[in-house]
């Protein structure tokens, strides 16, 4: 039946017409034994329906139409052809009566009506029945287990979201049920899915239904209206997209993006890893959470989650305003009752973070902030160990000298086995924490992250990009292999690690087995509904100072081991490192940044300076490569 095409309508057509008058003789007369009688008759009102209601169907393109889509306009285009015929045929009939009954074929003038319902009937069925298998098939076919939906709007957008949904299993995503603010829906069922209320009922829904998304299909809503929707729907902690009108598209109010946007966790190939919430809950809530780097992908994403445990206080600290301005509004739009603090600071300057931290108190600090590029921290070496080093050494010692209780360090798998100088700074700013950790007796620890998919400057948003922009996409090695998390997971790590953590430990995710590079563009460039070779090049470009073919998680001498958490491990590390080899590696990076400043000032044109330990930066270089950081 889902093959059926215009030709075989136009075939069923005319047997339905064919047969249609006798069925409404036998139903007229209400027997079957009237062919002596009127076979004549018969004969020829049907050599005339055929001749008049074919032409009519095809001049009202009932054959040039896709009847998988039917809709209500189709359908009225069924009943004007098929109504027109028969006003005609029975006009038509009713005139030349006295003519034909002489000789025989004269009709009762009820059969061309009684013709003209059975024709409907005939001609709308089978292009019913076929719109009508094609939505099942649909909707057996979607994904078994697919992501449970929450649709916010039962509506014209509503219900395209809905059949959209329905139609395409690899969305693996489904439609469980509707709200709606409009009373007069709430109980009845659209798109064969209930209405469960209106929006101030989301957050329990959400928990009896075990929704895994929502989408919000109120484009006509006012925008006060709709951002108090979003917020409700953020405050459960649930992936959340907003789906523009049609109109809204089209007016050039709202557009769409060339960008494929995807999830993430179709690129980890495994499992994404999960964490109760639980004790993370009862660890932070009440207490007063510092957050440096708040702006970040990784800082932004923490604050959220803090946010959702309803701590004291949460102090945003970073040193780009504009990021610390963005996510301070988000936040104070979806968690109105909580006490915010947007800090402007640098970590690097002590005597200000000082300050904070006498201030504020924190119970815990997460310390995100940090230089993390590496082909950028080899040409910016004094700025990588100032920034990473320093700044994590400023933290540390605020943290100890007003006694907060927790402090998190966010790392890196490039700090195991470094040959970068952004994994030598990490390296060092781990052992700084297992220093802290030791001398204060608080729990201090360290959480190593893999590459997190859709971080700011991370590989994906590279690649989308590079394929918005018709490729090529450009790959160092074909060989490099790199351990790949999500935002979300990277932050349940950083949250359980500080339920977990006493003191001096280091943290990690088991991601499994590491990714190529490669896999990761084949999989970006389909999912963009692309084919790699054919619609987007893959090029490779060489290695780049300072990168590994692959990375680890934990140096040989790490014993580690699950936690009772077993996607998460952990190490004690008993390594730490002299304020001495600190102290001197800072000054090198001081004198190195200072004397670059006074060529500056001078307006002096560029002389290379003296290779001397305190003005080189390859010098510099040399000397955190041969520091025992192991």
């Amino acid at each position: 039946m889902l093959g059926l095409r215009n030709r075989h309508f136009f075939a069923i057509d005319i047997l339905a017409l064919s047969l249609m008058p006798a069925l409404a003789v036998t139903l007229r007369l209400e027997r079957l034994d009237w062919w002596y009688q009127f076979g004549r008759a018969v004969i020829l009102f049907t050599c005339v329906t055929l001749l008049i209601k074919l032409p009519t169907f095809y001049g009202l393109s009932l054959y040039n139409r896709y009847w998988r889509y039917m809709n209500i306009h189709d359908v009225a285009v069924i009943l004007a052809a098929v109504g027109f015929s028969t006003v005609i045929l029975t006009i038509g009939f009713v005139v030349a009566h006295p003519t034909l009954e002489p000789h025989g074929l004269a009709m009762y003038r009820t059969v061309p009506l009684l013709d003209g319902l059975l024709t409907g009937l005939a001609v709308a069925g089978p292009r019913l029945g076929l719109r009508w298998l094609y939505h099942r098939a649909s909707r057996d076919h979607k994904a078994i287990g697919g992501r449970r939906v929450l649709v916010v709007g039962a509506g014209e957008a509503g219900k395209m979201v809905v059949r959209e949904m329905q139609a395409n299993p690899q969305l693996d995503m489904e439609p469980v049920a509707f709200v709606d603010d409009d009373m007069a829906k709430s109980g009845l069922h659209i798109e064969n899915l209930p209405v469960l209320g209106n929006s101030a009922d989301i957050p329990h829904l959400v928990d009896r239904h075990h929704i895994r998304r929502i989408v919000v299909a109120v484009p006509s809503a006012p925008l006060g209206r709709l951002q108090e929707i979003m917020a409700l729907c953020e405050q459960t902690g649930l992936p959340t997209d907003n789906v523009p009108g049609m109109y809204e598209i089209l007016a050039g109010s709202k557009t769409v993006s060339r960008r494929s946007v995807f999830d993430a966790n179709r690129l980890l190939r495994r499992a994404p890893v999960v964490i109760e919430q639980a004790e993370i809950s009862e660890c932070l809530s009440g207490a007063t959470v510092l957050v440096t780097g708040a702006g970040g992908s990784i800082g932004s994403e923490l604050c959220r989650q803090v946010a959702r445990v309803n701590p004291k206080e949460l102090i945003l600290l970073g040193h780009g305003e504009n990021s610390i301005f963005e996510i301070n509004l988000d936040l104070r739009l979806s968690f109105p009752n909580l006490n915010i603090q947007p800090v402007i600071a640098d970590v690097r300057d002590r005597e200000r973070i000082n300050q904070i931290v006498a201030r504020y108190r924190p119970d815990a600090i997460f310390h995100t902030a940090a230089h993390k590029h590496v082909p950028l921290m080899e040409a910016n070496v004094e700025e990588a160990i100032t920034n990473n080093v320093v700044g994590t050494f400023n933290v540390l010692q605020a943290a100890k000298e007003y006694d907060v209780h927790r402090f998190v360090l966010i790392s890196t798998d490039k700090a195991v086995n470094p040959t970068s100088i952004m994994g030598m700074t990490k390296r060092l700013a781990e052992l700084l924490t297992m220093e802290a950790a030791h001398s204060s007796g608080q729990a201090y620890l360290a959480v190593r992250f893999g590459n997190v998919l859709g971080s700011r400057g991370s590989v994906i948003p590279v690649f989308q990009r590079q394929i918005a922009a018709g490729g090529p996409v450009t790959i160092t090695h074909p060989d490099m292999r790199r351990y790949f998390m999500t935002i979300s997971e990277a932050v349940q790590l950083v949250l359980q690690a500080t339920v977990l953590g006493r003191g001096g430990e280091v943290f990690a995710l088991d991601m499994g087995e590491p990714v190529r590079i490669l896999d990761l563009a084949t999989d970006l460039i389909k999912l963009s509904g692309l084919k790699p070779g054919r619609d987007i090049q893959i090029t490779y470009i060489g290695t780049r100072p300072g990168e590994k073919l692959s990375e680890e998680l934990f140096l040989d001498t790490e014993n580690y081991q699950p936690t009772k958490h077993p996607r998460i491990l952990v190490t004690a590390n008993g390594h730490t490192v002299e304020a001495a080899t600190v102290t001197r590696l800072v000054n090198l990076a001081n004198q190195t940044r200072v004397s670059a400043e006074e060529r500056m000032r001078t307006k002096k044109a560029y002389q290379p300076p003296k290779q001397t330990a305190l003005q080189s930066p390859k010098a510099v270089s040399a000397d955190v490569l041969s520091l025992p950081i192991g």
